[in-house]
């Protein structure tokens, strides 16, 4: 399946369900310029499986307003080069919403997609700050903002502390990467405002190697931990914890950690482990249930049928789910054919949006491209990821003066 989709991506536009031709200007185009290839192969296949068998989904039950869906897709190898030529491609192709499913690739574009009007989906990486839709106008995370996801874990914590975190030890292990570090300025200033004991552990990338880290971390006799890599680093930071005998129920992770992760370190021994999330596991959804129908029965999904329902399979659904409500909006309201511009006003009247309860409801207005922030714990059970939260936001009030600041920044330097 993987050299298959290489080729896929190599070759380009892929038109996407049974749904008949139309002119060009009923058709929808969106560019994925993912890593399939290099770095982020942990997620891209099964989250770009998501994205385009949830546009076939559309496609089939009849597209909208008249207009069926396109993925026009391209391998980058996470380099940010090969994605400012994807991107320079999809201009070309008329495609209306590009994601490139990496932070530093997504970077790279950020300044040319606000000049020229292009829009960028970037849930779940990429610029924190472009919550910031009066500084990042075509830049959309529509979906909890890493820092959003790091107050939602210290409020879980929290929590279980019974509000009592003054004097508590946290442990953050992550990459020593600006992904890594992502997560500190909310860390730091929550320690400030709660009197919780922070102290960082971060071991280079890859993340092959983690054991000193991890020795540290046995010293410093945390109460709780904090895991923040992703792909491989998480896997041996799952093993490095086990080992050192940390207690899974006291160790939370970014939102990158998957099934494989724990199949990997054991499925057994991973039990309890915790991690944020930002859209629902499993197959027992009705967006879900409906691809499986529409779809994936009928030998037209984009990959294997037991990845269906998996964590980043459904991350890519949840993800086209909100460009697909954006597109509707933007039919209705302002009419064909739909430019860029149509889909940003389209993706800012996007409100109380939830994919029938795949993802937590989002709110999307020209000034907040986050959408709200929430997001839930689950703990891994030996089988699968079981809810342990509703869903919620936290320390919005920290989050949104660090994208406040953080886009200040960039617009006197851009």
């Amino acid at each position: 399946m993987q050299t298959k989709l290489k080729a896929l991506a190599l070759a380009g536009g892929l038109a996407l369900g049974a749904a008949p031709a139309l002119a060009q200007d009923k058709v929808v185009k969106i560019g994925f310029a993912e890593d399939f290839t290099k770095v982020y192969t942990f997620v891209t296949s099964e989250y770009n499986q998501g994205q385009r068998d949830y546009l076939s989904y559309v496609n089939a039950k009849g597209g909208v307003a008249g207009h069926t869906f396109q993925a026009n897709v391209v391998d980058t190898g996470n380099e940010p080069q090969r994605g400012i030529e994807a991107y320079e491609r999809f201009k070309t192709e008329g495609v209306v919403l590009m994601d490139f499913l990496s932070t530093p690739v997504s970077r790279a574009i950020v300044p040319r997609a606000l000049k020229e009007g292009q829009n960028v989906l970037t849930m779940f990486h990429g610029r924190s700050d472009a919550a910031d839709g009066t500084t990042f106008p075509t830049i959309f995370p529509a979906g909890a903002l890493y820092w959003s996801q790091a107050a939602v874990i210290i409020k879980y914590i929290a929590d279980q502390e019974k509000g009592a975190l003054k004097g508590k030890k946290v442990a953050l292990v992550g990459i020593d990467s600006p992904f890594g570090k992502e997560p500190l300025p909310v860390f730091q200033a929550v320690a400030e405002k709660e009197g919780f004991e922070l102290q960082t552990f971060f071991y280079p990338s890859p993340g092959n190697e983690q054991s000193s880290s991890w020795t540290a971390v046995r010293r410093f006799a945390p109460d709780w931990v904090v895991i923040w890599g992703a792909g491989g680093g998480q896997t041996v930071s799952l093993r490095d914890a086990i080992r050192n005998g940390v207690k899974l129920d006291k160790m939370l992770s970014v939102i990158w950690l998957s099934e494989t992760d724990t199949e990997i370190a054991g499925k057994d021994a991973a039990k309890g482990v915790l991690r944020f999330e930002g859209v629902a596991q499993g197959k027992d959804h009705p967006l879900i249930k409906g691809i499986v129908d529409e779809v994936v029965s009928k030998g037209k999904g984009a990959g294997p049928a037991e990845k269906v329902g998996s964590s980043y399979y459904n991350i890519g659904v949840a993800s086209m789910a909100i460009a697909v409500e954006g597109a509707r909006i933007g039919l209705e309201k302002f009419g064909a054919p739909l430019t860029p511009d149509k889909l940003k006003k389209g993706l800012e009247e996007v409100k109380d949006f939830s994919a029938q309860g795949l993802m937590p409801s989002i709110t999307l207005t020209a000034a907040d491209h986050q959408g709200g922030g929430k997001g839930r714990v689950s703990q891994w059970d030996g089988a699968k990821w079981t809810p342990k939260t509703d869903w919620y936001a936290a320390y919005q009030d920290i989050v949104m003066g660090l994208v406040k600041k953080n886009a200040e920044e960039f617009k006197k330097s851009n």
